[in-house]
């Protein structure tokens, strides 16, 4: 069996409640296909209902047994996970 191609998803650089519903049918769409890679380099800020829904995406991911990766997240990104005690969450994703 061939290996599935991943799903592309790109972030935002204001990832906030304007955005997230968007975001969340980008992820949704995508995670109906198969595997997907969060593109996070470009965020800026990100809120914590953003980050909580990718904690989401994440575990439907593992349900349906596909891969989920957040590739290249930025500093922004990653200070805004640790300041919420989400490292443990996010370490298998993060890459």
């Amino acid at each position: 069996m061939a290996k599935q191609t991943s799903t592309a998803v790109a972030l935002p650089a204001i990832i906030d409640l304007d955005s997230i519903d968007a975001i969340r049918d980008q992820l949704a769409d995508a995670l109906e296909e198969g595997p997907v890679v969060v593109d996070a380099a470009g965020v800026e800020r990100v809120s914590t209902n953003a980050l909580l829904l990718l904690i989401s995406a994440a575990e439907t991911a593992r349900r349906n047994h596909f891969d989920f990766a957040i590739a290249t997240p930025s500093a922004a990104m990653t200070g805004a996970v640790e300041r919420l005690g989400l490292g443990a969450q996010f370490s298998g994703m993060m890459r």
